[in-house]
């Protein structure tokens, strides 16, 4: 079967809703056990953890700020007793705080970068050790669509998305010799709980902005990330794949 996961095991961080609750569940259809991250939304973690059981798949939830080192690698070796292997990591976590480069904080620009960049480096550095033993791997990286195009108020997320596409070219080249690939996935504009909030009239002028002129869901990332994931996508790594309706060509 095409992108067949049976037998796996996945970590998905920031998978208590919305894109990383998509790809969790997503990977759970293919066959795989999956690992759930979540920062702060438990009861959110607590559902998808049941839509992957009833799936037929072992579901784990695991509590942990990324940008820590110290609590992702607590949360990996907390994977590995429980499903004894770690075959895919997802780096999905991410947070805002939008604001004009003249307005904004030191705290606002270094909380996003630990958590969308840094905590990017910090999974692929906790799981390195385990996957370089198996001598197999996937990680797949959520990047952004504005982490190459830009966007005015985002400075510390679009510096944050720029860079882990670097970091997934520079591990990419890192762990190849190994057999694990490191990927990423360029979202565009999402149906998710923060774009549900934009006013109509912003909602249909992001639309004009898209070429195929509407946005994404969800699961448009998530079919993306399980490609990523499988044995069809094993020769490649260090790529970016673009799920944005055509913003970036």
């Amino acid at each position: 079967m095409f992108a067949d996961l049976t037998g796996k095991i996945a970590l998905v961080t920031g998978a208590s809703r919305g894109i990383g609750r998509a790809i969790a569940i997503e990977l759970a259809e293919a066959g795989a056990d999956v690992a759930i991250n979540y920062a702060g939304g438990e009861a959110a973690a607590a559902e998808t953890a049941q839509a992957v059981e009833a799936l037929g798949r072992r579901a784990l939830i695991l509590q942990a700020n990324v940008g820590k080192p110290d609590e992702f690698e607590a949360m990996v070796k907390q994977v590995l007793e429980a499903f004894g292997s770690i075959d895919i990591l997802v780096n999905n976590a991410g947070i805002t705080r939008d604001n004009l480069i003249m307005r904004m904080k030191e705290e606002e620009f270094d909380q996003v970068i630990e958590t969308n960049l840094k905590g990017v480096f910090n999974g692929i550095k906790a799981v390195t050790r385990q996957m370089m033993k198996q001598r197999s791997g996937r990680i797949i990286n959520i990047s952004s669509v504005v982490g190459v195009l830009g966007n005015p108020g985002q400075a510390n997320y679009v510096a944050a998305k720029a860079g882990v596409i670097g970091l997934t070219k520079a591990s990419a080249r890192e762990l190849a010799s190994r057999s694990i690939t490191v990927n990423c996935v360029a979202p565009g504009f999402i149906e998710t709980d923060m774009t549900d909030k934009l006013p109509e009239e912003m909602k249909e002028k992001l639309s004009q902005d898209i070429p195929l002129a509407k946005l994404g869901a969800p699961k448009d990332i998530a079919a993306a990330v399980r490609f990523l994931a499988s044995d069809a996508a094993s020769y490649m790594t260090g790529q970016t794949i673009h799920v944005d309706g055509g913003m970036y060509m």
